[in-house]
């Protein structure tokens, strides 16, 4: 589904709402909610919104468990870690337990490793089919999302759950969950807006089948599964 919005305010309120009923659905379900935030900027806004009334209020956070679908191999307090952002915009605000939080990162461990302690972390408190309620996705102006980007090995991962990489044109390493991690979740939502995205997002819903230049289009189809939330310029030329 695609949900377009004229302006970022009503698809900021959108999203925020929309990770809120997904929420109180899964904690009213099976007592925990599951989410696997995403980086950059484009959900800043949605977090200072999830992190302020009335959306902060509706959720028991006591019963959510916070991961990522991808991060940098930086320490936390990064200028680049995703981590660091959604703590400064969202998880010092509201009262989720710090022993429910799992940042991509760890010191003393190399990527690999961390990647294969994170799948066993993700075993644990994941339901036994191994699916999260709830991922959170951007896309960058290139078709990637998560750390899929293109042309890289790990769009083939089909064995691991998460996967430690080093990406040539960023000269680091990245952390990223794997298609089909990601593609089991329950519910998936991408934000996407602004005029650079317009080329890329056309590609991925209508243009001819190349997952190798644009990863996005790895994510599922199915109605009910994935929510676009796009503003018009990104929706331009759909």
């Amino acid at each position: 589904m695609i949900r377009k919005f004229d302006q970022l305010q009503p698809l900021n309120i959108a999203a925020a709402q929309f990770v809120v009923d997904a929420a109180k659905a899964a904690i009213a379900a099976r007592g925990r909610f599951t989410v696997a935030l995403t980086g950059g900027s484009s959900p800043v806004d949605l977090y200072r919104l999830l992190a302020s009334p009335p959306y902060r209020d509706q959720v028991q956070w006591e019963h959510v468990f916070v991961f990522w679908g991808d991060e940098r191999w930086v320490p936390l307090d990064h200028e680049l870690s995703n981590a660091r952002m959604a703590m400064e915009t969202l998880l010092s605000h509201i009262p989720v337990p710090k022993t429910q939080v799992f940042p991509m990162w760890a010191d003393g461990v190399s990527p690999e490793e961390f990647a294969s302690d994170y799948e066993v972390s993700l075993r644990k408190h994941l339901n036994p089919e191994g699916r999260f309620d709830l991922v959170l996705l951007g896309m960058g102006a290139d078709g990637h999302t998560a750390s899929w980007f293109p042309h890289t090995g790990v769009l083939h991962e089909y064995e691991k759950w998460v996967a430690a990489y080093y990406l040539q044109s960023q000269n680091m390493y990245r952390i990223t969950l794997t298609v089909p991690l990601i593609n089991r979740t329950n519910q998936i939502a991408v934000i996407a807006y602004g005029d650079s995205k317009a080329e890329a997002l056309y590609e991925v819903m209508k243009g001819e089948r190349d997952f190798e230049k644009y990863p996005a289009q790895l994510l599922p189809t199915a109605e009910g599964q994935i929510t676009w939330f796009v503003d018009e310029s990104a929706a331009a030329k759909l």
